[in-house]
């Protein structure tokens, strides 16, 4: 993915292991393979069966972990997080796993997604009395627990996460136990495998690879997962309500080697590219090229059902590093071409399409074009496996305005002339679910796809007293 140039981000990633040795090990593997649902910190909290130790730091995973912090917090369990920077901002005490200590023991969480009732729950409380050390949603969750009149941890677990609205996948690590928690429509991805003895957690299945462990099944929304030594144990704190799996964890978000309800994202990826060239029918080019690395996959599926051959017309730079914001235009400019590359010999005297899994705010879509056609593409034909992003997100990605949001207001005609292509074309809602296929039997089969077409599966701003909230926060 393109990272700073394209504009789209994810909030994070989680892992999680209980019973191995080499758990810290692991779980940084574990986050290596994350890497790409977020980059601007990363942590590791372990247990020996007594003490809980945290390793966290901002920047890239080998850029916050060495051999000799991963010794420093050795042990049998651990649960890990990749962050991306969106609500609660930045800064060292936002990066997670978050570590509590208190009378009645210690834990620490990782959290996937975002709290749309966040706020609200903040502010009842800190009115009775409740004081927060970072300005992520994720702290909430551990407030609601401690304030919880259950007489039973789990019960008071099952309290808190049933109080909570909008996106989680969440992992809680106590000396004892870890606890694994899915939001009650499946927002967010996460899956659950064996390495050996062991269990293994995260949020995509590629980590499991890494590491050689097993998939065994997809968590379920409103479940909570129990993992001791004497094993896993299935629990729930909520039914499952409307399935609403965000559709662009298969568009742009996941790894092309991940599967998420055993649907392969490469695939699913191929499926939308040859879904957009039999909605568009016929179009008159030469040659065929996706944008790295997300819309590689749709490029093919487009040249394989259209018939014009698939060509790099277009390479990625993967040793450039993060670049900050530069001063002027044209160093801005000089700054995507460090990122991304035309191939002059692919492209030169050819009409081009140009295969991309989605445009945000344009700018990108619009210089690319631009390089295209200075490298003498003599048409540039812009196809978009997606359908147009017209609303904004509060569940975890990074577009919370529809004043980011080119698609918003304007039609496809002026998005196209504003993005200086020859012609542009999106996929259908129909098309994208269709593509990705997933095994269920509603007219989205489980999608979330509030980002195109406007419809939210929850509520995005809860402001009624929640049930049991009076009790909770007296």
């Amino acid at each position: 993915m393109l990272g700073e140039i394209r504009g789209l981000n994810e909030e994070c990633g989680v892992f999680g292991i209980w019973g191995h040795d080499a758990a810290t090990h692991l779980s940084y593997y574990g986050l290596h393979a994350l890497q790409h649902r977020g980059q601007e910190g990363a942590g590791i909290v372990a247990t020996d069966g007594e003490f809980l130790k945290a390793v966290r730091g901002e920047g890239l995973v080998n850029e916050v972990f060495n051999e000799e912090k991963l010794k420093s917090a050795k042990g049998t369990a651990a649960i890990a997080h990749v962050r991306y920077t969106t609500a609660g901002g930045g800064g060292i005490d936002n990066v997670q796993p978050l570590l509590f200590r208190s009378s009645t023991g210690t834990l620490a969480i990782a959290h996937n997604g975002n709290l749309v009732n966040a706020n609200h729950l903040k502010s009842h409380l800190e009115r009775s009395g409740s004081i927060f050390h970072s300005t992520s949603d994720t702290e909430v969750v551990v407030h609601l627990i401690k304030k919880s009149k259950k007489p039973r941890y789990l019960e008071q677990v099952k309290e808190a996460l049933s109080l909570l609205k909008g996106a989680f996948s969440i992992l809680i690590l106590s000396k004892d136990r870890m606890l694994v928690a899915r939001d009650r429509n499946g927002l967010r991805p996460l899956s659950i495998g064996k390495l050996g003895d062991s269990w293994v957690v995260a949020s995509e299945t590629n980590a499991f690879d890494l590491i050689g462990a097993e998939y065994i099944r997809d968590v379920e929304p409103g479940e909570l997962l129990i993992i001791t030594d004497k094993g896993i144990e299935e629990d729930r704190f909520a039914p499952i309500e409307k399935r609403a799996m965000c559709a662009m964890e298969y568009v742009y978000f996941a790894r092309p080697d991940s599967n998420i309800d055993q649907i392969n994202i490469h695939m699913a990826r191929k499926r939308m590219g040859k879904q957009l060239a039999k909605e568009i029918g016929h179009i008159d080019a030469d040659v065929v090229t996706g944008v790295p690395d997300s819309s590689i996959s749709a490029a093919i599926g487009f040249a394989e059902e259209s018939g014009i051959p698939y060509e790099l017309g277009l390479i990625k730079n993967r040793y450039t590093g993060r670049t900050f914001i530069q001063p002027t235009q044209e160093l801005r400019e000089r700054g995507v071409k460090m990122k991304l590359s035309p191939v002059v010999q692919v492209v030169k005297g050819k009409r081009v399409v140009m295969v991309d899994d989605s445009i945000v705010r344009g700018t990108t879509s619009r210089r690319i074009v631009r390089m295209l056609k200075e490298a003498g593409a003599t048409e540039v034909h812009v196809v978009i496996s997606s359908p147009p992003l017209s609303n904004p997100c509060f569940y975890g990605i990074d577009i919370s305005s529809d004043e980011e949001l080119i698609a918003t207001g304007r039609t496809v005609d002026q998005i196209c002339e504003e993005i200086g292509a020859d012609s542009l074309t999106f996929l259908s809602p129909d098309g994208l679910v269709e593509a990705i296929g997933r095994p269920f039997e509603d007219e989205t089969r489980g999608l979330c796809l509030a980002c195109f077409t406007g419809d939210y599966p929850t509520e995005i701003f809860p402001d009624t007293v929640l049930p049991h909230e009076k009790e909770l926060v007296r």
